[in-house]
């Protein structure tokens, strides 16, 4: 099926979901938390002992190596049901510098796409950072900010963590975006006792958020991560200012499509045999108005296929991850990605 065929076909497929007899662009932009994306280079002074050939995990480049094309499978098809040419763009975490992203947009299956990437080495003790990954064809970088967060500023023994990553840029020569990828402080120690620390994130964002919006009250902004934090948890609602109904959403609101994907028990990881949905993308109201000539916010999705859901033992059933503590489990990520679709009608 040549490129051109295989357009038509989406656009008829776009005509079909939406119900309208109207043609659109379409751009994806998705989340995926890849699950520990080391190389497997000893990095002096930060913590990835354990993922390296004499470390615990044994981390071989045999390993890596495949850990990279179970990635690759994931990746290049997110997206694809509605735009030939996937995610345009999407962040990332759990990766421990631009190389480890580089080696995954050169696999086969993503080479084609010419994916970039931003990345800054953050403050992380594990020397894990987030990346936003983007196809030039759909986006032009103008601006990119690493925001450190020092979580000593929330609680007592707070340390550095995970910076927070920002990306400015041009959409499709249209749209001027901003987009915050983060990795949120884990609930490691107990979900009540670290809840400041990802409300903590949840400010910082906001504040500059806020200063976006009085220059101009049509900023586009999408504020992605693993936000260790459930939709309806006060990091999101009270923090952030996230709202589950699009009539709700004021100007200094974010519409948190997701929240009806968890009150169904729908989610991006399990533990203890209960569904969690960390991984969201949440847009600000400008995205909303579907009658504007730029883009605007259409649906919501957490991508799963049957190759990356475990299939026997006590984890049936979850996503099939890379690593059961020690043992290589030749999966794919611990949490499902998710994505948006965004659309803008060709007149």
């Amino acid at each position: 099926m040549n490129k051109t065929v295989f357009l038509i076909i989406s656009l008829f497929i776009v005509t079909l979901l939406f119900g309208q007899q109207k043609k659109y662009n379409v751009v994806v932009a998705g989340f995926y938390n890849l699950e520990n994306l080391f190389d497997t280079i000893d990095a002096k002074g930060w913590g990835d002992d354990d993922f390296t050939p004499n470390g615990t995990n044994h981390y071989s480049p045999e390993i890596y190596l495949d850990k990279l094309d179970h990635l690759e499978d994931v990746v290049a098809l997110i997206g694809t049901d509605v735009s030939p040419d996937g995610m345009a763009f999407w962040g990332t975490a759990e990766i421990e510098n631009a190389q480890v992203v580089q080696d995954l947009v050169n696999m086969p299956k993503l080479k084609n796409r010419n994916y970039q990437i931003v990345h800054y080495n953050g403050g992380d003790p594990r020397g894990i950072d987030c990346g936003f990954v983007y196809n030039p064809k759909y986006f032009k970088v103008i601006y990119s900010k690493s925001i450190p967060i020092d979580l000593s500023k929330a609680v007592k023994e707070g340390k550095p963590t995970r910076d927070v990553l920002w990306v400015q840029g041009i959409l499709n020569n249209i749209d001027t975006i901003n987009v915050f990828v983060g990795h949120w402080p884990s609930r490691r120690g107990g979900e009540e006792l670290t809840a400041p620390m990802r409300n903590y994130v949840a400010k910082t964002i906001k504040q500059i958020t806020d200063s976006l919006i009085s220059i101009n009250i049509n900023t586009k902004t999408l504020v992605m991560g693993d936000l260790n934090d459930n939709p309806d948890d006060p990091s999101l609602v009270k923090h952030l200012g996230s709202v589950d109904k699009k009539e709700k959403c004021k100007t200094n609101n974010f519409y948190n499509p997701w929240v009806d994907y968890y009150k169904k028990g729908l989610g991006t990881l399990a533990h203890n045999d209960a569904w969690g949905l960390f991984d969201q993308i949440v847009v600000s109201k400008a995205w909303l108005n579907t009658n504007q000539t730029g883009y605007f916010y259409k649906k919501a999705n957490i991508f799963t296929r049957d190759f990356m859901i475990t299939t026997t033992g006590k984890y049936k059933g979850y996503p099939k991850r890379t690593w059961d503590f020690a043992i290589y489990n030749s999966g794919y990520s611990d949490h499902f990605p998710t994505y948006i679709t965004l659309l803008k009608e060709v007149k």
